[in-house]
C-alpha cells in the first residue's frame, strides 16, 4: 500500500538525496556569500600569506568571507613585499576572480653585501707597531666609510661612529662601527659593523625600538 506524502515533503528529499552538491559537502562560490579569488605572484617561491598566515607559495586560493576583508601578502626575500585588501561587502567593489602579484626587486636587498662579519666582534692583532700608530690607522680606515665619529677615546681604546643612514622603497638601513681594545699585552683590538633595519621608508635613525639587527 502507497503511502501519501505531502508536496514539500517530497520537494525537500529530492533536495536532500540528489543534490550532489550539498550531499558531498562542495557548494557553491556564493553558498554561504564567499567570494574565491585564485592568487598568483610572478615568483613561483614566493610566499602567499594572509591575514598573517601562510597558505601557500606561487599560488593559492583565497576566500574572502561574506561581510568581511582579507589582506593578502607577496613575500620573498630580494623581492619588495606586495599587499593588498579584498572585501566581500556591499558598497564596495568585488573581488576579482583572479589576482596577479607583479613582484619587484628590493634596491635595499641589491645594495647590500651577504656577510658572516656584520654585528658579530671581529678581533685585529696588533703585532709590528705601538698602539699609538695602531689608533691613528684605525681611525684612518673608518673615516674612509664613515665620516663622522661620535666617541673616541685612545686611552681606553674605544671608538664608535655615528649612524650611516640610508632609504630604500620600502626599507630604512643604519650602519655603524665600534671599536674596542680588548687587550693591551698582546695589543688585540674588537671591531663590530653594526647593520640594522627599519622596514619602512620613514623611520628616524634615532628611533631604536624599530630598527633591528
Amino acid at each position: 500500500m502507497k503511502r501519501k506524502i505531502s508536496l514539500l515533503t517530497y520537494l525537500l528529499a529530492i533536495v536532500f538525496l540528489s543534490g550532489p552538491a550539498i550531499a558531498n559537502n562542495v557548494y557553491p562560490d556564493n553558498y554561504y556569500g564567499k567570494k574565491k579569488i585564485q592568487v598568483s605572484a610572478s615568483q613561483s617561491d614566493a610566499e602567499i600569506i594572509v591575514n598573517g598566515k601562510i597558505v601557500g607559495k606561487g599560488s593559492a586560493e583565497v576566500l574572502v568571507p561574506k561581510d568581511d576583508c582579507v589582506t593578502v601578502i607577496a613575500k620573498k626575500v630580494g623581492y619588495l613585499t606586495e599587499s593588498i585588501e579584498f572585501c566581500n561587502q556591499k558598497r564596495m567593489s568585488k573581488p576579482p576572480k583572479t589576482y596577479y602579484f607583479e613582484m619587484r626587486n628590493d634596491n635595499a636587498f641589491d645594495a647590500s653585501v651577504q656577510t658572516d662579519i656584520a654585528n658579530v666582534d671581529i678581533e685585529i692583532k696588533v703585532d709590528r707597531m705601538e698602539k699609538d700608530q695602531a689608533w691613528k690607522l684605525i681611525n684612518q680606515i673608518v673615516l674612509n666609510y664613515i665620516d663622522i665619529i661620535e666617541m673616541t677615546d685612545k686611552e681606553t681604546g674605544y671608538l664608535r661612529t655615528a649612524w650611516s643612514l640610508q632609504t630604500f622603497q620600502q626599507n630604512t638601513i643604519r650602519t655603524r662601527m665600534i671599536v674596542k681594545e680588548s687587550s693591551t699585552n698582546p695589543l688585540v683590538f674588537k671591531v663590530k659593523l653594526v647593520s640594522e633595519e627599519s622596514g619602512d621608508t620613514m623611520t628616524s635613525v634615532k628611533s631604536d625600538h624599530l630598527f633591528k639587527e
